[in-house]
């Protein structure tokens, strides 16, 4: 029998896991990490067309054979990646409402979807990354040290008809701020 990866899960894990309140917390990440740190930047990694994930895909509601723009960036605090964040844009909406996405650069997501009023935000989702999963490895590559695993949410944000998946992957940085 075929092993399968572990599912995203609806339920957040267990209070006693440190990265509980940052994974819990539904408003803009980058304005809460933003509240905590004096030296906020976003570092662009990847903006490519590319075949996102079978899972990614499904939760945008795109055939896994099609494009989709694939955005990842490292949110720093000061010189420490605090978050790697990864999305899936679906290239309807590029020609849609998520059309000044492809240009955002160094600028954060979060400001772009959490200003709108007609953004909505679908439940998050939670995993448990291991050093098998794609993400985790590409997280980890700025990391001198990689950790047994990392803690990572998602969700889709729909505009109109138009869904984006959107990421973040919480490395060992974020619990100091």
């Amino acid at each position: 029998m075929r092993h399968l990866p572990l599912l995203w899960q609806p339920r957040p894990p267990a209070v006693h896991c440190p990265y509980r309140p940052w994974l819990v917390d539904r408003g803009s990440l980058t304005h809460r990490i933003q509240m905590r740190c004096n030296a906020f930047s976003v570092r662009g990694l990847r903006l490519a067309l590319g075949r996102p994930g079978r899972d990614e895909a499904a939760s945008v509601n795109l055939n896994p054979r099609n494009f989709a723009l694939l955005r990842e960036v490292h949110l720093y605090c000061s010189e420490t990646p605090v978050v790697f964040a990864h999305s899936v844009i679906p290239r309807a909406g590029l020609r849609g409402p998520w059309q000044a996405l492809s240009r955002l650069g160094s600028k954060p997501l979060g400001a772009a979807l959490f200003t709108n009023p007609k953004v909505r935000r679908e439940p998050l989702q939670f995993k448990k990354l291991n050093r098998r999963h794609e993400l985790y490895r590409r997280a980890c590559r700025i990391l001198n040290e990689r950790p047994a695993h990392l803690w990572a949410r998602r969700s889709v944000f729909v505009l109109g008809h138009y869904p984006i998946l959107v990421t973040e992957v919480f490395l060992p940085g974020i619990l100091d701020l």
